[in-house]
Formats: C-alpha cells, sequence, structure tokens
C-alpha cells in the first residue's frame, strides 16, 4: 500500500462523520476553511513559476505536463460529474495526484507541477511527502484507484472533495534495484480523503489542505 501527507490526523473522526454523508449524497458545503489555515510562507503555489513543458488545456490555460513513473497507473472515479465547476475541481485535484507520483519518479521534492496545482498546507505537505521517498530511496509502482469522488462548494468560494483510496494494488519500488515492494491487501489499504480548493488567479483549482483517514469503513469494499 501506499501513504499520501495528512495536515490534520486529529480531525479524522470528525472527517469520517462528514464524508460519510457526502458520500451517500447528503452533505452539504462545508464552510470551515476560510483562508483561515495559512500557513506564513507557503504560498508557494500561487506564485510559482511555470514549467519548463506546458501544454494550452481546454480552458486556455498552459499546464505543466505530467508524466507518471513507468509502471504507475492512477484511476480517478468519476472523472467527470457533467457539472462544469465540479468537474474543473476534479479535474485538477487529479492533476495534483499526479505530479506528487511524476515528483516521487523524479525524485524532485520541488516540482513545479506540485507547487502549479497546491499552496498553503497541502503543498508543504507534498513536499515533505516524496522527500521522504527520496531519503528512503524508493518511487511508487502499481495502481491506486480514487474513488466516489465528491465536490462540495462553500459560501467563500472554496471547494471541498471528499473521496476513497484503493491502494491494494498501489507499491514502492527500490530505485536502485527495481525491487517492487508487494504487500497484502488490508483495511489500512483503503484511505478515506478530505480536500480543500482554491482556485487562484489563473484559473487553477488548486488544493490547500488535506486530511486522512486510512482505514476508514466508509471506503472498505
Amino acid at each position: 500500500m501506499r501513504t499520501r501527507p495528512t495536515t490534520a490526523t486529529a480531525a479524522a473522526a470528525a472527517l469520517t462523520a462528514t464524508a460519510a454523508l457526502l458520500l451517500t449524497g447528503c452533505g452539504g458545503s462545508d464552510s470551515e476553511d476560510s483562508g483561515k489555515d495559512k500557513i506564513a510562507g507557503a504560498d508557494t503555489g500561487a506564485s510559482a513559476s511555470a514549467s519548463p513543458s506546458l501544454s494550452s488545456s481546454d480552458d486556455g490555460i498552459e499546464r505543466p505536463e505530467v508524466s507518471l513513473p513507468e509502471g504507475d497507473n492512477l484511476i480517478f472515479a468519476p472523472e467527470t460529474t457533467g457539472d462544469a465547476k465540479a468537474d474543473a475541481v476534479l479535474k485538477d485535484n487529479a492533476e495534483y495526484l499526479r505530479s506528487i507520483d511524476e515528483a516521487i519518479g523524479k525524485q524532485n521534492p520541488k516540482s513545479e507541477a506540485v507547487a502549479f496545482y497546491s499552496k498553503d498546507s497541502a503543498y508543504l505537505g507534498s513536499v515533505e511527502w516524496i522527500s521522504g521517498f527520496v531519503k528512503d530511496g524508493v518511487t511508487v509502482t502499481g495502481t491506486v484507484r480514487y474513488f466516489d469522488r465528491k465536490v462540495s462548494f462553500s459560501k467563500d468560494g472554496s471547494a471541498g472533495l471528499v473521496y476513497c483510496a484503493d491502494e491494494s494494488k498501489g507499491y514502492t519500488k527500490d530505485v536502485k534495484t527495481g525491487k517492487v515492494n508487494v504487500t497484502e491487501a488490508s483495511k489500512d489499504s483503503y484511505v478515506l480523503y478530505n480536500d480543500r480548493l482554491r482556485k487562484n488567479d489563473k484559473g487553477v483549482w488548486q488544493t490547500t489542505k488535506s486530511t486522512s483517514d486510512r482505514g476508514s469503513e466508509v471506503c472498505q469494499p
């Protein structure tokens, strides 16, 4: 299994209850994060320099090209909902997750793509997480499935995204030897995430905060 950075593990119990409502279609908007959680010096994503490799997307925004490590596969369900605003959130959050895996594959904690799609505590947590892989000399491989992705919007303009991750077929791999560290699937292979996103002046929905609950009953098969 694999894990992702988390910035508010103490809120796991409250997250589980809130996310369960959202995943069953009963949730409302969450406005608890109204900009109060910003960390001094962490506003990197909004002003990050452009990646040397850029491509224009359908919305006209020049985005960094993100390529996953060899053997790595990320699945997102649903990819779209039919609602343009919600779909933009889903798309940018997916690119954020893909950029983290790309940075791990390249052993590059200072990835400009990660900075493009995140800021504040989410960005800092991502850098720390990627650095851990570099220190351990491992990359990622296998398949991780992100499912039951639900978007809600708050009055302050931010978006909440609750979803599950199935890491039962996602593994780490030694960079030097290429050996895959295969682990057996367990309850902890399933993770509940709650992300907060804000649209920057470029029109990109950056992930600003992320909490997780590994082994959540909500995400069990």
